[in-house]
């Protein structure tokens, strides 16, 4: 943000000297338009500004209306956007805001209107013919002004050309003794130096008056009016600034028959074709006209015109309008967004699912399955299968206790697909915003991803450890193990009686026991069978169970340490969006404006 020069941050010591001057005249020093006025209200777009011929309103007013919230807006805007935006980024508007609280400080009875021309465009003689007496040199030595003159219509306009570093030397008067026409009441006209003078300092003074006056008057003649310097340097940047801008083709005298009009229509052309409004059929825009400073045609005209112009007292209030819309326009790249921005529920949930398979949700959720179903099967599988399995292990040592291994590269390889996770979800959440702020969503997310894959670690094994601790059986299991143990009981009691037959201790009998132990040995199978198929619902829920809160777990986490910080950028945003619509005049966030609801809310 540019810092105010040293003339300015005098300004308020030499106000105060020309304000005691004015009391030590006589001027009564009220003129208070009321409490509305101290009070920041209004329906003007300056407060304190006079009704004409009034001397008792206060030296400064109050922006008020559309202007007023505009300069809030940006006044905020730049608040918000000092942590995201560079300090070059924001200098313009910085300066805009520090021009406003300069120029609101001093008389808003006074308008500052400059005369602006290139060498030889006579604009020292119409100078001289506005005020009624010769106060600027005029000649054929080049360059005639070599600073800025000022001729003051009224008293009390110290401060503004002390703004302006006008010194007291350079000072008038339009006639002597007297304050001139009482239409101009009110106006201070600077004669500047030469646009293209060949005097670099010249061409600095002129650069620097001309952004702290109120309007311009640009001088050019039948010979440069479509100089590419002129309109390429000066009334091309400044073509929003075509309600106080005043365009002025001299020395008409000079041109025979219907040429004036055919020199003007094409001056008109090259001004739209800067992109100038032009205030004709009542519209609002630069006023354009043809006069002869030497031979007074035209200039009673402009006198008029200037005098209207003047008694509005809105000049200082458009001129800072039109600041504060072309610094807009040179902010737009750095806030209006491509699109629409902001992270929708499948972009959420894709980062959810991205971490839960980071963490091994499905593989977790399948394992939790097969151990169901395995204590299925050891709980209601037939003794002879159970201890079959048994020898089985004891007949390979080392198999019971053996478990697959880690892969060298499993760690590593979830660390990347969470960094992954991590940088698909910030480049959507930036997707079509400024770059600034799309920078700034990639850096929160980045923060937040440190330290990421370590807490899904130890989420994974606290649930690890709580699932261990669950019972992984339905109540339905003791009615399956005693139907089983019964099973095994009738082939244990079958054989015992078929053994018992053939020691003799029991009647001879073959069918009863056989029949007996068939029961049981072919029960037995069919109650596991019944069992494994009655436990795949279950265990399919179970290990569905243990996905879904590892997901939940997984994405938790990710909200906490990524998606959050990404929804305070995109509302940091989002605020800094709506400052900027309320600063560029638009009542609508746009196209580019982060909606809100379900595509803002992170969580």
């Amino acid at each position: 943000m540019t810092a105010i020069t040293d003339d300015q941050n005098e300004t308020g010591d030499r106000w105060d000297d020309g304000l005691i001057a004015r009391r030590a005249d006589g001027r009564p020093e009220t003129g208070r338009t009321g409490g509305a006025a101290a009070d920041g209200e209004g329906d003007g777009p300056l407060e304190g500004s006079l009704l004409a011929g009034d001397d008792h309103l206060p030296i400064g007013g109050t922006y008020g209306g559309p202007l007023r919230d505009r300069l809030n807006a940006l006044r905020e805007l730049l608040g918000l956007s000092q942590t995201r935006l560079d300090g070059k980024t924001l200098a313009e508007a910085g300066r805009v805001l520090d021009e406003a609280a300069a120029r609101q400080r001093l008389s808003s009875r006074h308008t500052v209107v400059a005369i602006a021309g290139a060498t030889g465009s006579g604009k020292s003689a119409l100078f001289n013919a506005l005020a009624g007496v010769r106060i600027a040199e005029t000649g054929l030595r080049r360059p005639t002004t070599s600073a800025p003159i000022a001729c003051i219509w009224s008293e009390g306009a110290a401060g503004l050309l002390d703004r302006l570093a006008i010194p007291g030397r350079l000072r008038r008067k339009p006639l002597a003794g007297g304050d001139g026409d009482e239409q101009l009441h009110g106006l201070v006209l600077v004669d500047l130096p030469d646009h293209d003078s060949a005097v670099v300092r010249h061409r600095e003074q002129v650069e620097r008056v001309l952004a702290l006056v109120d309007a311009v008057i640009w001088v050019v003649d039948p010979e440069k009016y479509a100089d590419a310097a002129l309109h390429e340097r000066y009334l091309r940047p400044l073509a929003g600034h075509a309600e106080v801008t005043f365009v002025v083709l001299n020395q008409i005298d000079r041109l025979p028959g219907e040429a004036t009009d055919q020199v003007l229509d094409d001056l008109r052309r090259l001004l739209d074709e800067d992109g100038i409004a032009l205030g004709e059929h009542g519209e609002p825009g630069a006023t354009v006209l043809a006069l002869s400073a030497l031979t007074g045609e035209g200039v009673g005209e402009l006198r008029e015109m200037i005098g209207a112009f003047v008694q509005e007292r809105s000049a200082a209030a458009r001129r800072l309008s039109a600041d504060v819309d072309a610094a807009a326009a040179k902010l737009r790249p750095v806030y209006v967004a491509d699109g629409r921005t902001g992270l929708d529920e499948r972009a959420r949930e894709d980062f959810s699912a991205r971490l839960a398979e980071a963490i091994g949700a499905t593989a977790a959720g399948e394992a939790a399955e097969r151990e169901w179903r395995r204590n299925a099967g050891r709980a209601c599988g037939t003794p002879w299968l159970r201890l079959w399995r048994w020898y089985e292990r004891k007949r390979m040592p080392g198999a019971a206790s053996a478990e697959p291994p880690t892969p060298t590269e499993e760690e590593p390889t979830a660390r990347q697909r969470v960094e992954q996770a991590v940088r698909t979800v910030a480049d959507e959440a930036a997707h079509g915003l400024p770059a600034p702020w799309g920078q700034a969503v990639r850096e929160a997310a980045a923060r937040g991803a440190k330290g990421l894959p370590e807490a899904l670690d130890e989420l994974a094994a606290r649930e690890a450890a709580e699932t261990k601790g669950r019972p992984l059986r339905p109540a339905w299991w003791p009615a399956a193990v005693l139907a089983q143990a019964s099973m095994t009981l009738l082939q244990i009691f079958g054989g015992l009686w078929l053994v018992g037959q053939i020691v003799g201790v029991l009647e001879p009998g073959l069918i009863p026991p056989v029949l007996v132990m068939l029961a049981g040995i072919v029960g037995g199978p069919l109650v596991e069978w019944a069992c494994a198929a009655a436990t795949r619902g279950p265990a399919r829920r179970y290990g569905q169970d243990a996905r879904r809160r590892l997901h939940e777990a997984a994405a938790g986490c990710g909200r906490a340490k990524v998606l959050d910080p990404i929804a305070a950028e995109l509302m940091r945003y989002r605020e800094v969006r709506e400052q900027y619509a309320a600063v560029s005049g638009s009542t609508k966030p746009g196209p580019g404006a982060v909606p809100g609801g379900v595509r803002t809310r992170i969580g």
